[in-house]
Formats: C-alpha cells, sequence, structure tokens
C-alpha cells in the first residue's frame, strides 16, 4: 500500500473540479484562428452547397433528349448558364452551376465531341455527378461545437460558410520557474557538480504545444525568500504557474513552503511512477502545479496532470486523451506498487518495444519512445499481452 499518496485519477479529479475556463473570450479572424479554443458553438450561415452543381468536368444534359445532342453553352465555375434547350447540352466544369432543365451530368470520358455536337456513350442516370443544394451543410445546422481546439479543417469550415471572425477563449497565461543552483543554461560553462537545465526547453516546449502565453522567470535560486518572490510574481501575472524542482522534503526544497506561505497546497504527494513528489495548490488567483525536478518526471507529469489542466481551463470539453490497446512485445516482471509510465516505441512487427531503462533521469527514453504505456499499480507485462498505450500524438493534443 502506497500510505498517504493520491491514486492518480484520484488527484487528477481534484485537480479537474476546480478548474474553470480563463475569463476573458476575444474575436480572431477566422484565418488566425487555428489551435484556439472555440467559446461558443457556430452555426452555418448558408447553404453548402449554395446552388446545385457539377461534380465533374463533362456536360450537362436532360436525359429524356437522347444521346446526341448540340452544345449551346459552356458554363465555367463562378458563373451562371441559361436554361437548358431541349435537344442541347452544355460544356459544364467541376463546381459550376447546373444549368435550370438539367437533370445529369455526363463524364467527358464517357462523351465524344464532333464540331458543336456531342454524343453520349452511355445513358446517365438521374442526379448523375450532381451535388445538390446543402448537401453538405444546410443554413442553421450546428457545425463547431463550443470548448474544440480548432483544426486547420475547423477554419476552412468556418470559412466555406462566410463566418469571418470566431470567438475564442483567450490564451491561458503560464509562468515557469526552476529551481535548483546545480542548474544551468547550455552555452554556459559547465562547472562541476552543475547540470543543464534541460527541464526549461521541455516545459517550454510543451506549453507552446498546448498554445499557452508563455512566460518564462528563468532559474530560481535555492532560497526560501527568493522561491517566495519570484512565485508573488508569477501568481499576479499568469493563469497558472508550474515549476520544476524543489517540491520534495529536502533542505533544498523550497517550493513547497514557499507555496504553504504565499498561498494554500491543496495536495502533494502522488502513487505514480516516475514523478511521486507532485504538488498542486493556489497562490492569490493563479492556480499552482509543482512539478519533479528529474527531467523524465517532469515530463511525464506535465503529460499526466498539466496537460487536462490546462485543457480544462483553455475552455476544452474533453481533456482525457485517446488510449489504444497495444501488443507488449516486452516482459516487465517487477512492477511497482505505484502506477507506473513506461516509455515504449512499436516496432516493425506492430507491437511496442521497451526502452531499455526505465530510470527517471534518461531522457534519452523520451525523446526514443512514441508514447507511455500507462501500467496499472502492481502489474506485471508479459510478452504478447495487451497494454494500455497512450501515443505522444494524442498527449500532445
Amino acid at each position: 500500500m502506497n500510505q498517504g499518496l493520491l491514486s492518480v485519477d484520484e488527484a487528477l479529479g481534484r485537480m479537474l473540479a476546480g478548474a474553470k475556463p480563463v475569463a476573458g473570450v476575444e474575436e480572431v479572424a477566422t484565418l488566425e484562428a487555428t489551435h484556439r479554443v472555440l467559446a461558443r458553438a457556430q452555426r452555418s450561415t448558408m447553404d453548402v452547397p449554395p446552388m446545385d452543381n457539377s461534380a465533374m468536368d463533362g456536360y450537362a444534359v436532360r436525359i429524356s433528349d437522347g444521346a446526341e445532342l448540340k452544345v449551346k453553352q459552356k458554363i465555367m465555375a463562378g458563373s451562371v448558364g441559361k436554361p437548358l434547350e431541349p435537344g442541347s447540352a452544355a460544356r459544364i466544369f467541376t463546381g459550376a452551376p447546373i444549368p435550370q432543365g438539367a437533370d445529369a451530368v455526363v463524364m467527358q470520358e464517357h462523351t465524344s465531341l464532333s464540331g458543336d455536337a456531342v454524343t453520349l456513350k452511355r445513358k446517365p442516370k438521374p442526379g448523375e455527378w450532381i451535388r445538390l443544394k446543402a448537401s453538405d451543410i444546410a443554413k442553421g445546422a450546428d457545425i463547431l461545437p463550443a470548448g474544440k481546439r480548432l483544426l486547420p479543417q475547423d477554419t476552412g469550415l468556418a470559412a466555406s460558410v462566410g463566418i469571418a471572425t470566431l470567438p475564442v477563449y483567450r490564451k491561458v497565461r503560464l509562468g515557469l520557474f526552476f529551481t535548483g543552483d546545480e542548474l544551468v543554461m547550455p552555452g554556459e560553462p559547465l562547472a562541476p557538480g552543475r547540470i543543464y537545465n534541460s527541464n526549461r526547453f521541455t516545459l517550454r516546449g510543451l506549453g507552446e504545444t498546448f498554445g499557452c502565453e508563455l512566460k518564462d522567470y528563468g532559474i530560481v535560486p535555492d532560497s526560501l525568500e527568493a522561491t517566495r518572490a519570484v512565485l508573488r510574481r508569477a501568481a499576479a501575472e499568469c493563469d497558472l504557474v508550474v515549476t520544476s524542482g524543489g517540491v520534495s522534503v529536502g533542505d533544498a526544497d523550497y517550493v513547497k513552503p514557499a507555496v504553504e506561505a504565499e498561498g494554500e497546497l491543496l495536495m502533494w504527494r502522488i502513487a505514480m511512477k516516475p514523478g511521486r513528489p507532485l504538488a498542486f495548490g493556489r497562490v492569490g488567483n493563479a492556480s499552482f502545479i509543482g512539478l519533479p525536478g528529474n527531467p523524465v518526471s517532469s515530463f511525464v507529469t506535465f503529460l499526466v496532470f498539466v496537460r487536462p489542466f490546462l485543457l480544462k481551463i483553455q475552455g476544452m470539453e474533453k481533456t482525457e486523451p485517446h488510449a489504444m490497446p497495444a501488443r507488449a512485445d516486452f516482459d516487465w516482471t517487477e512492477p511497482d506498487s505505484r502506477r507506473e509510465f513506461l516509455r515504449v516505441k512499436w516496432n516493425a512487427q506492430g507491437g511496442l518495444e521497451l526502452y531499455p531503462t526505465q530510470d527517471s533521469a534518461v531522457l534519452t527514453s523520451t525523446a526514443w519512445a512514441d508514447g507511455l504505456v500507462d501500467n496499472p499499480a502492481g502489474r506485471a507485462i508479459h510478452r504478447g499481452e495487451s497494454v494500455r498505450f497512450l501515443p505522444y500524438s494524442e498527449l500532445y493534443r
């Protein structure tokens, strides 16, 4: 048993229960709205297509007129033809409006042309190659739900019905800072006992992936006063403050006492591996999530906890990633008493391989992997069994 530790589901449930979308909605040009979160559902302002039109280059005909027809007009996309005279055909191009009187389009591959006469090589069916008015979208139909992060095809859909601007939630202001006197930035001399601050790059990149307005407060010295000062500033300027390091119980771990001094700590320590020391609370009007300092732990806990919290306060309805069953092509015979998130990769046989070491300091495993196996506490995995796989493609959405 993990006495004093919260389960992942219990911890996440507590966090999300109090998460509400940020206040503030702004109208942005549809052209600039991709990756933003829609604040209000959208309905179509028109029928799509707005008129019956041709699905092919060919000839618009009246089926009852037979197979030998005079071509008396040409209708290009963007123009409107005349009513179809008896015994005639209209040369028509994809997207062009169907002329009055026509009831089918014969694709040009099924015709032969001689001068101004066209011969139909096969009799068309009624309505063949005609896209009917409103066959895609009817005026007033719901097209985009509130709480959806807009993909390129979503903004294209909005544009197709003439929507020039979209109401979206303002971007979440995400504050980041990193504790540890041992941390230096790449490009600086690496003195004995120092390490490069990889977490700053990983967490900034994740914040950018999820469309946040980032405020990076850099590396904070290991002291309670310095940590409290940066925490106060970040909480005043941000919606969510995320830190890396300093949330354990060591002599130089000042983040937890800083949060307790400046705000309130609502929970601490999770029954998961990697990532047991994780803090959640509030400082002023900002939420706070303190991640472990080990690079793999920091990365995994961001995806498991910060990601859904961010999505919720961004206004998204769906926060749980879509997991898929996959075949384990490995053995995991010494499971932990905590829920584990194992770094794995697809192999050529369609199964998952396990990175040789699952140590929380080995950042290589996260770059090598295609995602995480979400393994219940105490479960041994045997080759050929089905596991719950969380691909990065889902965790980054």
